[in-house]
C-alpha cells in the first residue's frame, strides 16, 4: 500500500533517523550499514526473517544498546549516546514482545501508573492510590481510545493475552510518545483482536510516528505506509508493501513461504 500524505503534509517530517548504523558482538556483526527514516504520521514496518536483525535495530534506536559505529537522532538531536531513560523522555517509547503490565492492578491503575511521570508525580510514591483520582479523566480517555472501557475496573490479569497487549497500549501513550516503537504487538493473538490493534494503530499514527517490527504480512499490507526489509542485518529493499513483496530478492529471503 503506498504512502499516502497527511491533510496539509504533503511530505512528512522525519521524527526519528539512523545513519550507517553497525552493532558488533565480538567477530559478529548483527546490523550493518542500516539507514533509516521514520516519519510522522506514518507507520513503517520493519520485516524480515528470523535472525536479520530486526530486534537489535530496535535496541540500538530506543539506547538498550550502544551502536558500534553510526548515528541516530531523535527531533533533530543527536541521540546516539543518550541512555534510554532520556530518550524515553524525549519522546522515543517502545512496547516489547512480552506484555508489560502490573497483573494485579486494574486497567484503570495501570494507566493511572504509567501517566505518573508526564504528570510529574512519579517520585511522589509515598501518597495513596487516591491521590492519582486527578489522572482518571485522561486515563478514561485512553482506556476508550484502545476499546478497553467495559474493561476499566478488571484485573489485568483476568484479560485475555490480545486485551494485555492492547492495555500495553495505552499505557505507552500515556507517556506521549512523539515516536511509538511496537514489538511484534500482534504475536500470539487471535484474529479478532489483530484487527481491533491494527485499527488502533492506525489511529495512533494519526499525530505520531509509528515503527513496528511485525511477521503478520496480512497487518503490514493493511497498515504499514512504508517497509524496510532486514536480511543478515542489512538492509535488503524498501518501499511500499506493493514494492517490497515483488521483490525477487525479498521473496526468496523472507515471502518464500508467504502469501504475497
Amino acid at each position: 500500500m503506498a504512502a499516502s500524505a497527511m491533510p496539509g503534509e504533503s511530505n512528512p517530517r522525519v521524527v526519528l533517523s539512523a545513519r550507517g548504523l553497525r552493532r558488533d558482538f565480538g567477530a559478529f556483526t548483527a546490523v550493518k550499514n542500516v539507514d533509516l527514516d521514520v516519519h510522522h504520521a506514518r507507520v513503517h514496518a520493519l520485516i524480515g526473517p528470523n535472525g536479520a536483525g530486526k530486534t537489535t535495530v530496535f535496541n540500538l534506536l530506543t539506547k538498550f544498546l550502544q551502536p558500534t559505529h553510526g548515528t541516530i537522532t531523535l527531533l533533530g538531536t543527536d541521540i546516539t549516546r543518550t541512555p534510554p531513560d532520556k530518550v524515553a523522555r524525549m519522546g522515543l517509547v517502545r512496547s516489547f514482545q512480552i506484555s508489560a503490565v502490573f497483573p494485579h492492578l486494574t486497567v484503570l491503575d495501570n494507566v493511572r501508573v504509567a501517566l505518573q511521570r508526564p504528570n510529574n508525580l512519579a517520585v511522589q510514591f509515598w501518597r495513596p492510590m487516591s491521590a492519582l483520582d486527578r489522572l482518571n479523566d485522561r486515563a478514561d480517555e485512553l482506556i476508550a481510545a484502545v476499546g478497553l472501557t467495559r474493561e476499566r475496573n478488571a484485573l489485568a490479569a483476568d484479560l485475555s493475552y490480545g486485551r494485555k497487549r492492547v492495555l500495553e497500549i495505552a499505557t505507552t501513550l500515556a507517556l506521549d510518545p512523539k515516536v511509538l516503537l511496537l514489538d511484534e504487538p500482534m504475536a500470539g493473538m487471535g484474529q479478532e483482536d489483530v484487527g481491533v490493534v491494527s485499527d488502533i494503530i492506525r489511529t495512533v499514527a494519526l499525530d505520531r510516528a509509528v515503527l513496528m517490527v511485525e511477521h503478520n504480512l496480512s497487518v503490514v499490507a493493511n497498515i504499514c505506509h512504508h517497509v524496510t526489509v532486514l536480511q543478515r542485518g542489512e538492509i535488503l529493499a524498501e518501499g511500499d508493501y506493493a514494492e517490497v513483496s515483488q521483490d525477487p530478492r525479498v521473496r526468496t529471503a523472507y515471502m518464500g513461504t508467504e502469501e504475497a
